[in-house]
């Protein structure tokens, strides 16, 4: 199989747009966002041409896919204004369990506005299988660590031909056991990985979670030998090679825009630099 990222922070936005190409073509979370504020600055304009040059090459991977996958609410993960769901099976977070308010409404909106044409089916623990291949979900998992108010996050398990994709979604880290399990017993030879917010360090996320996440990483990384794409949330932060060192100094872990062979383009960390404020 073949993994494309398609938009991560290091391509410049929020997302974790991930293509997957074997016998069908699933594309993970077809979106992308920019943080409407940081450090008190708006997106630059190099943020804005990033989400555009994004959000085009997410298009035009949805209008080839076969399927499409949903795995929460938030806007960096799915886009309701999109209008490339027609005919498509789209795979997504269920709406009537383990899920906050305000991704109910969300969930319902988007089922809202999907064309008569889609197929929307809610995959929370279920597995389907598309000829030759078979695409997993996990039970939700908590949007961080147990108790966070950001709601729940399914993962995605992509088999084909013996090769494992995992697509971890917003588990941030993973924190929770459960979910560096679930990673572990799914095998995977490729892992896509969102880790931890270390950007909100003292103040929204404690050193211990940091360190939850970072020796989870490390075991899963231990047990599967995969390749890991680590990114999201991780790479808002300017210390992030410093905060995970022991996950980079292993050289299983590469940013999206390491994977694919370009230079890593964070922008929304360097937002201070951008507008000339440091």
């Amino acid at each position: 199989m073949d993994v494309v990222p398609l938009a991560f922070e290091s391509l410049g936005v929020r997302s974790m747009a991930t293509l997957v190409e074997a016998e069908m073509k699933v594309l993970v979370d077809p979106s992308a966002a920019l943080g409407p504020l940081r450090y008190g600055l708006p997106p630059h304009p190099a943020e804005i041409e990033a989400l555009t040059a994004a959000k085009r090459r997410i298009h035009e991977a949805a209008l080839a896919s076969d399927i499409l996958v949903i795995t929460h609410y938030h806007f960096d993960h799915h886009d309701p204004g999109e209008s490339f769901y027609g005919g498509k099976t789209v795979l997504a977070k269920d709406i009537g369990s383990k899920i906050n308010k305000s991704q109910t409404e969300r969930g319902k909106y988007f089922a809202a506005q999907l064309p008569k044409d889609c197929s929307l089916l809610y995959a929370d623990g279920k597995t389907f299988e598309f000829g030759g291949m078979k695409i997993s979900f996990s039970q939700p998992f908590p949007h961080g660590p147990a108790g966070i108010n950001l709601g729940y996050v399914i993962m995605c398990r992509i088999e084909s031909e013996g090769e494992v994709i995992v697509h971890t979604s917003d588990v941030q880290g993973p924190i929770e056991d459960g979910a560096r399990d679930w990673i572990i017993d799914a095998g995977p030879d490729i892992l896509v990985v969102d880790g931890p917010p270390t950007y909100f360090l003292g103040y929204k996320f404690s050193v211990g979670n940091m360190e939850k996440a970072k020796s989870n990483l490390l075991r899963i990384i231990s047990e599967t030998g995969c390749e890991t794409i680590l990114d999201h949330h991780l790479l808002r932060d300017l210390k992030h090679r410093e905060r995970f060192a022991e996950v980079f100094a292993a050289e299983k872990a590469k940013s999206a825009a390491e994977y694919v062979g370009v230079e890593n383009n964070l922008l929304e960390m360097r937002r201070k630099e951008l507008w000339g404020k440091t």
